[in-house]
């Protein structure tokens, strides 16, 4: 187990550093960028999650109780952010930063994990997880900005009109739905979305080396470290009580851990940005988390595996 974690998690690390070297040597345009984490989150990502969940054997997993563990450590967590706010001493807008922090989840660093520990079954349950979360994440995301940093040009419903639209969402129903009605993928078809799929980790990777900024990071450090700690302890902790209650066990469940031990996502910079939150202190957590992971995620599968 530890080795093979070891090996799955050396390639996500060397990826993502060998994006921000590219991005600090200029050695891409700096348009390129965001373009590619574009293609990745509109076309790449799409097809693996459409293709894993139409050509998976999901017979005998327990996607539901699978569900329902993520579901519920998430809303906990969630919570217990909500509550301790008031112990916090931040502002509003470093509090949704840190809310942010906590609960996102990085999807290229979640599949790819998940994808090198379990193969085909992997990516066709962090497709799942995707499903679950997405959606969930970024509800409670939008409902703290609202509570905390209202703007008279946003509307709720447009937000959730933009999470039915998501692209991750959108493909794993397409997915779930070929699986489920036993059509699965005509040869062509198959072939196209394997290719496309299988391009979008190693980029998808790069894209989150390139967008890291340590530069404000040291100024936050107290709001990091909270973030942190909801995000490599609380958040595991929970999901792996969850396990434990529902009776959730094997690939399911290690899945389920994986994605609630990732680092948060780098979009949660934009949201930031786009909702009155604080950005710069977004992106300082954001660097941190991806900077931490690499030593928080192995010890919190390692610790937290043996009670599932």
């Amino acid at each position: 187990m530890i080795v093979d974690l070891f090996l799955t998690l050396l390639p996500i690390a060397l990826l993502i550093a060998l994006g921000a070297g590219l991005r600090q040597q200029n050695f891409l345009a700096d348009a390129f960028w965001p373009q590619a984490e574009r293609l990745c989150y509109f076309i790449l990502l799409p097809a693996l999650f459409i293709h894993s969940l139409a050509t998976a054997d999901l017979r005998g997993l327990p996607i539901g109780n699978m569900v329902a563990v993520l579901l519920l450590a998430t809303l906990t967590v969630a919570l217990l952010l909500l509550v301790s706010r008031r112990w916090m001493a931040v502002s509003k807008p470093a509090f949704t930063s840190i809310f942010q922090g906590g609960i996102r989840f990085n999807n290229y660093v979640g599949v790819s994990a998940a994808a090198g520990l379990l193969g085909a079954q992997g990516v066709a349950l962090a497709a799942v997880a995707n499903a679950t979360l997405v959606p969930t994440v970024n509800v409670l995301c939008v409902l703290v900005f609202v509570r905390l940093c209202p703007t008279d040009h946003f509307a709720l419903k447009h937000v959730l009109l933009q999470i039915i639209r998501n692209p991750l969402v959108a493909a794993c129903a397409i997915g779930i739905g070929l699986q489920a009605s036993g059509w699965g993928l005509p040869p062509g078809l198959d072939s196209t979305l394997k290719t496309l799929g299988a391009a979008s980790l190693p980029l998808g990777l790069l894209c989150v080396g390139a967008a890291l900024d340590f530069s404000a990071a040291r100024q936050w450090m107290r709001p990091v470290v909270m973030s942190s700690l909801a995000r490599f302890v609380l958040l595991p902790l929970a999901t792996v009580l969850a396990c434990r209650a529902l009776g959730l066990q094997g690939p399911a469940a290690l899945v389920a851990l994986l994605f609630q031990a990732m680092p948060t996502a780098s979009s949660s910079y934009i949201l930031a940005r786009q909702l009155g939150g604080d950005a710069p202190l977004m992106a300082g957590i954001i660097a941190c988390q991806t900077l931490l992971a690499a030593l928080a995620l192995p010890v919190a599968v390692l610790l937290l595996a043996g009670w599932l």
